[in-house]
């Protein structure tokens, strides 16, 4: 009888579920419910892993996690990838208004928008739970923000922190002499001492592209976090982590793209970018010796589609993972997906419809940042 059933043989049952089927499984009944919050057992997986609290994990695809730009309301949306139902998730549990930074692990990077100084935040919109990282030890204006991770373990080795490195680099900061002025320096999230330490420094050349002209998005590959400059022509700058350098790429017809995103597939860097003098939208990965190889493009037809009447690339935003690639512009428009399918290693183009109304209630239009994340419906020891 499944009510006999052992609770760590069902909890290990519960972690092959898709986000929306253990919802269902877990409101089954009081037992399954306490069954999917418990902890489970998982000294036969390898690498020694022990008791750690039940996370449902990434058997399934990234979920797109659409956060409106502003304040609107408190909410976000969510897109089911299995079957493109999308959901809508209310924000009022946090304190602050926020803005989106990026996704770390299962949770969200958020930064709260009533503060000139950077903060950041972490939250699961899933199970409503917030909290704020401890201050910087330098207080800064506008700097870039990284993320590594540490593990590509299926369950963690220590559930009961991050096994990720959050990186802050460049900003303004204030000098008692020269009022603000750039900062050259990094610090970085140590998530078992919950503090910022100050790791490494940078040209003052860097500190101010990373200021003024790089976008909050950035990639971790093969030790590097890369970050991208908005401005054209684009570039990228990268900081070795275990050395403690910093390094300059070029991109791939940077004077001629009209956006330009990193994103990480496969573990390998790759470059998504497009304009009219590119003939579309490019997909570029960082082989041996710093040379980008071409090694896809969008469909024609999906191009005509996304493109509508506007006819220019300009606004397009986008977001990868190691599973799928999304090309966005708003809440309501379709999206161009670059998706794996199968247990091979072949990937195929799909359209996936905007969000114009949940359960037939239409929604408003939003600018959107887009982030993806595996979504954990157990509330967490962390936050």
């Amino acid at each position: 009888m499944w009510s006999n059933l052992p609770s760590d043989l069902l909890t290990n049952i519960f972690s092959f579920l898709s986000a929306d089927s253990f919802a269902c499984a877990k409101s089954t009944c009081r037992h399954w419910q306490a069954c999917a919050c418990t902890t489970a057992d998982y000294n036969h997986y390898p690498h020694g892993l022990t008791k750690s609290p039940f996370l449902p994990h990434n058997f399934h695809p990234h979920w797109f996690i659409a956060l409106p730009l502003h304040n609107h309301g408190l909410c976000c949306y969510a897109l089911n990838p299995i079957n493109n139902n999308w959901y809508v998730l209310s924000l009022d549990f946090l304190p602050d208004p926020v803005r989106p930074v990026g996704p770390l692990e299962s949770l969200l990077l958020l930064r709260p928008c009533n503060s000139t100084f950077l903060q950041l935040g972490m939250c699961n919109p899933f199970t409503r739970q917030y909290k704020p990282f401890p201050m910087l030890n330098i207080r800064r204006t506008n700097p870039a923000v990284g993320v590594v991770h540490l593990s590509t373990l299926p369950f963690p080795r220590n559930s009961f922190c991050l096994n990720s490195r959050v990186y802050v680099a460049g900003g303004m900061s204030e000098s008692s002499r020269e009022g603000a002025t750039y900062e050259p320096t990094l610090e970085m999230y140590d998530p078992q001492l919950d503090t910022w330490r100050i790791v490494g420094s940078m040209p003052m050349e860097f500190a101010v592209r990373l200021t003024v002209w790089t976008p909050k998005e950035s990639v971790y590959c093969d030790g590097v976090l890369y970050w991208m400059t908005s401005a054209r022509a684009y570039s990228l700058m990268g900081y070795e982590i275990g050395s403690n350098t910093w390094r300059e790429l070029s991109v791939p017809m940077a004077d001629e793209l009209e956006f330009a995103v990193l994103v990480s597939r496969n573990g390998s860097l790759t470059l998504v970018g497009g304009g009219a003098c590119v003939f579309g939208v490019c997909i570029w990965e960082l082989g041996e010796g710093d040379v980008w190889v071409l090694v896809e493009k969008v469909p024609s037809e999906l191009e005509m589609r996304f493109l509508g009447e506007r006819g220019s690339w300009g606004g397009t935003k986008c977001v990868g993972s190691d599973g799928a690639i999304y090309l966005y512009r708003d809440l309501w428009s379709g999206m161009v997906v670059w998706r794996e399918v199968g247990d091979g290693n072949k990937w195929a183009w799909f359209w996936v419809e905007g969000c114009l109304s949940i359960r037939g209630k239409r929604v408003r239009n939003l600018q959107i940042k887009g982030v993806l994340i595996h979504p954990n419906l157990v509330p967490s020891v962390i936050l």
